[in-house]
């Protein structure tokens, strides 16, 4: 197995937990359908899909969707939500560097805080185009680097062994420079957006703990430090503490986020 494959399996397991985190994101889910312009009858691939929150929003809608997650815990979850929903998804177990569908066959392609961890973004993005019909939308949500999700997935990366050479940072995703440069000429009509998540927590502590459980990248950082280095565990802790706390208020952590849109040539 190379270092990718590898990278890919440690993804996998990290993300397994993640469900309890998914309710947070479902507002995001709403505005990222509006945003793609999602509407009855459109096919729609949503990349990334974790528990179908998007997937689930878009299908409500009167699309036609298929999703995929590389996590198949996940992806029962999600099967979950489309049954109580009542709608009808295609779900497949998929990697978004090797989408198993035809090219061109979806109108829109979508996904939500998931593309990003894809090791290499020139393959995502060729593969997410790749299955998108030309003058179809493609539409993303990301993470400002310099923003609360960003600042704590720095920090995690600090705290955490190298990953493998190649492997690109996630944080890129959340800068529209550089997702103007990852799209290239494949694409027109590029359009951005701000949009924000508040989630309920008493104190960072509490928001820390939830994510330590469910948020991969910060579970292996937990799961890495607690038997060999605590001392150093609790340095982390003390600085995502200090983060949260620049954005709560009111019982609430805001969590902005970036909205991309574009139009295959």
């Amino acid at each position: 197995m190379n270092d990718f494959a590898q990278f890919k399996e440690r993804q996998k397991e990290g993300w397994k937990n993640f469900a309890p985190l998914a309710v947070g994101t479902t507002p995001a889910a709403a505005r990222l359908v509006q945003f793609a312009g999602i509407s009855k009858g459109h096919r729609v691939l949503d990349v990334g899909c974790g528990t179908g929150v998007v997937a689930v929003t878009a299908a409500l809608s009167g699309a036609h969707v298929q999703a995929a997650d590389l996590t198949p815990e996940l992806l029962e979850h999600a099967r979950e939500n489309a049954r109580i929903a009542e709608v009808e998804i295609e779900w497949h177990e998929a990697d978004v560097e090797q989408l198993p569908f035809r090219d061109g066959e979806f109108d829109v392609v979508v996904s939500q805080f998931a593309h990003i961890f894809a090791p290499r973004p020139a393959v995502a993005v060729s593969e997410m185009l790749r299955v998108l019909r030309p003058g179809g939308t493609i539409a993303f949500a990301t993470w400002p680097p310099e923003l609360l999700v960003g600042r704590t997935m720095s920090l995690s990366a600090r705290y955490s062994p190298p990953p493998p050479p190649g492997v690109a940072p996630p944080l890129l995703w959340g800068d529209p420079q550089t997702i103007t440069q990852r799209l290239g000429q494949a694409v027109t009509e590029l359009t951005f957006d701000r949009q924000a998540l508040f989630i309920p927590a008493l104190t960072p502590r509490h928001f820390r703990m939830n994510i330590e459980r469910a948020a991969g990248p910060v579970t292996r950082v937990v799961q890495s430090l607690v038997t060999t280095e605590p001392e150093r565990l609790e340095a982390f802790r003390r600085e995502f503490d200090a983060a949260v706390g620049d954005y709560m208020e009111d019982n609430l952590v805001r969590q902005d986020y970036l909205l991309t849109r574009a139009r295959k040539v």
